[in-house]
Formats: C-alpha cells, structure tokens, sequence
C-alpha cells in the first residue's frame, strides 16, 4: 500500500491546469477556473486555449512585478487568494536563476509556480547517553491558526525560503523562530536529501522542493517556539512518528521529510515504503 504522503505528492491533474507562462519560459499551472478569472486583466495575460501567457510587453523584473502585484491584491480582496503572508516570493524555475517577478508569497500557489522550503528533522540520539535507548524525534504541531495546515504535526522547524534567503539562513532564522533553536546549534545541521512536490490544493498548486535537513538536538534541550506558528512540540518514538505518517496525521511536506531520514538512518524499511523514489525526482510531466 502506498503511504498517503506519497500519493498526495504526485496528485495533479496536468489536464485540470493550463501552464503559466513569462518571458518564453513555463513557470507555474493555472488551474482552468482560476484562468478564466485572469481574462479581465487582458492588458496583462494572454489567456489561450492552451495555455496564460504575461504579455510580453511586460519585459522586465520591475513591470511584471507591479502588474502581477495589482492583480494578486484584487484576487485576494475577492477572496481568491487566502493566507496573505505579507513575505515576497520570487518567480524563478531555479533556486540559483534570476527572478522573472517578485509576488507575495500567498500567490505563489494560485499561480503554481516554483517554491522552496526547508524541513528540519530534531533527532535526539541516545546511542552515548548515560542510559542508551533508541533514538526519538522532536514533532511539532502547527498553530489552529496557521493558513495551511492547521493543527497538523510537522517536522520541528520547517519553513519556506523567502526571496533573500539562502538555505543556512532560513534555517537558522526558522530554529529559532519555530523552536527557540540557537544559532550555534542551528549551524550543525546536516543536509538530506530533497523532496519534490506537484500537488492540487485547495488553494492552487503545491509546486514546491524541499530541501530535508538532520539537526541532532542535545537530551535537555526543549523547543520553544517563539512566533506563536507552534502549538506545541512533542518528543516522539520512531514507531509513533511512522504510525502518525501512515494515518496522514502529518502533513505531506513533514512526512516526506521524516521518512527521508528514517530511510537514510535505516531506521525503518525501504520496502514499507512503496514509490518512495519518485519524490526525490522531479515530477515528469
């Protein structure tokens, strides 16, 4: 059986979207409904057939950055756009590429473009500890009052990369925001693998990668978070995280980055796991 995680990670209906379209270059999915809606700004998009287009005498960061900002405001007014963050996003198909436009982050699934995040996995391990026991993960919940997700468990820190934000740095700035996590801990942090999400929402299109990370956590340390985005952190056993995951308890962003590292830890079975490989690729589409 495969994992929900998993399944959400690919659920997207390529012929329920049309591609979005800047400069020559593909960089979002437009759902049809949300398409239609883009045709009273026909000085803006070039709604076809087959796909929306920015007008091309848009030419330049500061011109479709401005437009695209007049048009999200008035969506999001609507109603059309919820979650504003108030955090800007860049439009770009490559995490290292010059941005195409700046937009607010909430859009950014409205439109379906590119976007990254870093997860971070809170490993307390015992294997030197006065009293050896199996290793245990620091769980957090999210806030009843987030915009995505609310309520469900999530790694310890976990956050999207704004524009301006290197990896190290949004990890650094997300522990102690989410975790109370100081820098000097922070900085240790251990590269995993990276997920790749293309999934329908509610709100749009999850094109999303996330690049995991393993933080070993000291036996007395507690998180505690300082943005009020947490409701509370929990130390878990492997076998309670694995269940929490099977249930769909976590959200898929948080699963799919645990079960990375209980793959790579060998704490859990590969076999258990079925498709777990394609969330490392890049969806095909």
């Amino acid at each position: 059986m495969t994992l929900p995680c998993i399944s959400a990670a690919r659920r997207f209906d390529v012929r329920a979207h049309l591609p979005f379209w800047i400069g020559g270059e593909r960089v979002g999915w437009i759902r049809l409904a949300d398409a239609a809606l883009l045709a009273r700004w026909p000085d803006v998009f070039e709604v076809e057939a087959t796909r929306v287009a920015m007008s091309d005498t848009f030419d330049n960061l500061t011109s479709r950055s401005a437009a695209l900002g007049a048009v999200i405001g008035a969506l999001a007014a609507e109603g059309r756009i919820p979650g504003w963050r108030d955090e800007t996003y860049a439009i770009r198909n490559a995490f290292d590429a010059p941005p195409l436009a700046y937009i607010e982050r909430a859009a950014s699934r409205f439109f379906g473009t590119m976007t990254w995040a870093v997860h971070l996995n809170g490993v307390v391990d015992y294997a030197r500890s006065a009293s050896p026991r199996a290793p245990q993960l620091w769980i957090a919940r999210r806030s009843e009052t987030k915009a995505t997700d609310p309520g469900m468990l999530d790694n310890v820190v976990a956050g999207g990369i704004g524009w301006g934000f290197g990896i190290e740095a949004t990890i650094v700035k997300e522990c102690w925001e989410e975790a109370g996590i100081p820098a000097d801990i922070a900085q240790h942090a251990q590269a995993g693998r990276t997920v790749h999400v293309l999934q329908s929402l509610p709100e749009g299109t999850q094109a999303e990668q996330v690049f995991v990370y393993d933080l070993a956590l000291p036996e007395d340390f507690v998180p505690h978070n300082q943005d009020g985005e947490v409701g509370e952190h929990r130390l878990a056993r492997i076998d309670e995280v694995a269940r929490w995951i099977e249930d769909g308890a976590m959200t898929v962003d948080a699963s799919l980055a645990t079960l990375d590292c209980l793959l790579r830890r060998r704490w859990i079975d590969e076999d258990a796991c079925e498709g777990i490989g394609e969330i490392f690729e890049p969806p095909a589409l």
